[in-house]
């Protein structure tokens, strides 16, 4: 049986075993050639310009020739996340079984929303669902869906709340922590409630939701005849990895009639750690729960799920098309339960990872670079001129330099031109941040590779590049002290 070129089919086997082999040799060389740096410091202008030159109307035709080009516009330039000194976000390095599955789930290239488009892939799906609402806490009545990210998993959360309300939508209000995701506001506005909907609720010393503050929120809410839909409480906030006191929060929730949903998209990692799974305690009180398994579970993007205490309440998304998901059809239908109709099985490399390493392994990752985030931070608080905005909680530390003589508009100023200067150079790539209207740098560590040498080495170049941007003398440098915060 003959197939035209390129297309995926028995007859062209031998060619997608040469072509996906050379991609593998490709990007091992490039893998190879990082040399320690995580970047190149390409600038946005240079970038655009070389793929604007690309004329998509004529084809390369040969595949050396496409990865050729490839190597220019991307890679060459890409971001390594194996890179010890890539720190700036919650992007993590990607376990093997995970790339594994990923050949399979583009090749075979099954769609999880119907029965007849995935076969055994929708049941592969449903146990990982199971597993992780049994890791959760939940009884058997859980159930939940693979997403893309927390942030369509807590849209789907919040509209399964509203979904749960009589009240009219002006009515309607979304409790918050002030460090929570941004994607609750968003998902305000997706939902029709308008950015008033949703009540900022303060933040404590430790940087999680005040119970007392909440309580307030709440009465005010209602005294003021107003409706409370939901509380979103965030376990793992996206600087500071701070776990809101989960077990106040949902019974404050409860009392009040609404939805508890709990954002954990970071710190969903600490329900397969072996030494800190206690801090996610009163997380099985929520009425749903956001997990991202391609942050702290080391999963390429993306995967993803959003898990329900009450199968029952998906309904609320659930749409019946008679060429797609009859109501009367004899099959289990993913996109019953779901935002997104095709739907690529991501799950398949959470399974491998599973099967291949273990929960427990992928637990001792995150307890490895939580630890390592607790020492470096503890060396930091020894340097005269390093600001700690706040204790981390799990793998962040927010911090910036801080030489003497600058008011806080200058060291916004002068954070921001370390920052840039270490992109622009390539050795390293922190982030940035703002914390109670004053600017800082944050590292962000998902490496179980990197060392506290290699982390306080990025410190070291954050304070060369201020020492030479004031004319400052170098600061001493010693190698201990105890955890403070800003001054």
């Amino acid at each position: 049986m003959s197939a035209p070129p390129h297309l995926f089919h028995p007859a062209n086997a031998a060619d997608y075993r040469q072509s996906v082999g050379s991609v593998v040799e490709h990007l091992i060389d490039h893998l190879a050639g990082t040399a320690g740096r995580p970047l190149t410091g390409v600038t946005p202008r240079d970038a655009a310009v070389r793929v604007a030159a690309v004329d998509l109307d004529r084809p390369l035709g040969g595949g050396p020739e496409a990865l050729a080009e490839l190597s220019r516009l991307w890679l060459d330039d890409a971001i390594w996340f194996h890179e010890p000194t890539a720190a700036a976000h919650l992007n993590c390095p990607v376990v093997i079984p995970a790339l594994m599955a990923e050949v399979l789930v583009s090749g075979v290239n099954s769609s999880l929303d119907t029965f007849d488009q995935s076969a055994g892939a929708t049941f592969i799906e449903r146990h990982l669902v199971d597993w992780t609402a049994a890791r959760i806490g939940y009884d058997g009545r859980a159930d939940g869906i693979f997403t893309t990210g927390g942030t369509q998993s807590n849209l789907q959360a919040l509209l399964l709340a509203r979904g749960q309300q009589v009240a009219p939508a002006d009515r309607l209000r979304i409790l918050a922590g002030a460090d929570g995701h941004f994607s609750v506001q968003k998902a305000a506005r997706v939902l029709g409630l308008g950015d008033e909907a949703v009540v900022v609720v303060p933040v404590d010393a430790s940087r999680r939701m005040d119970p007392a503050a909440l309580a307030a929120a709440l009465a005010d809410t209602t005294a003021d005849g107003l409706v409370p839909m939901a509380v979103v409480a965030t376990a793992g906030t996206t600087d500071f990895g701070a776990i809101d006191p989960l077990p106040e929060v949902a019974a404050l929730a409860r009392a009040y009639g609404a939805w508890c949903h709990v954002d954990a998209a970071y710190g969903g990692g600490l329900l397969v750690s072996p030494r800190r799974r206690g801090r996610l305690a009163g997380i099985e009180l929520a009425d749903s729960v956001a997990v991202d398994f391609h942050k702290t579970w080391f999963q390429p993007v993306s995967c993803s799920a959003l898990v329900v205490r009450d199968g029952g309440t998906l309904g609320h998304v659930t749409w019946h098309a008679d060429y797609l998901n009859p109501k009367d059809s004899a099959h289990p239908n993913q996109v019953d339960k779901s935002l997104q109709t095709t739907r690529r099985f991501e799950a398949l490399k959470l399974w491998m990872t599973l099967r291949m390493m273990g929960a427990e392994a992928i637990g001792e990752h995150l307890d490895t670079v939580i630890d390592l985030t607790d020492a470096v931070a503890a060396e930091l608080t020894a340097m005269p001129d390093i600001d700690l905005a706040a204790a981390p909680q799990l793998s962040t530390i927010v911090f910036r330099h801080r030489p003497d003589g600058l008011d806080e508009e200058a060291l916004a100023s002068h954070n921001a031109a370390i920052r840039a200067e270490l992109f622009a150079d390539g050795r390293a790539l922190v982030a940035a941040t703002r914390v109670d209207g004053r600017a800082y740098l944050k590292l962000t560590l998902l490496n179980p590779v990197a060392t506290v040498d290699d982390v306080l080495g990025v410190v070291a170049m954050v304070r060369d590049a201020g020492e030479r941007l004031t004319g400052a003398p170098a600061a001493p440098r010693p190698r201990a002290g105890r955890l403070a915060v800003a001054r």
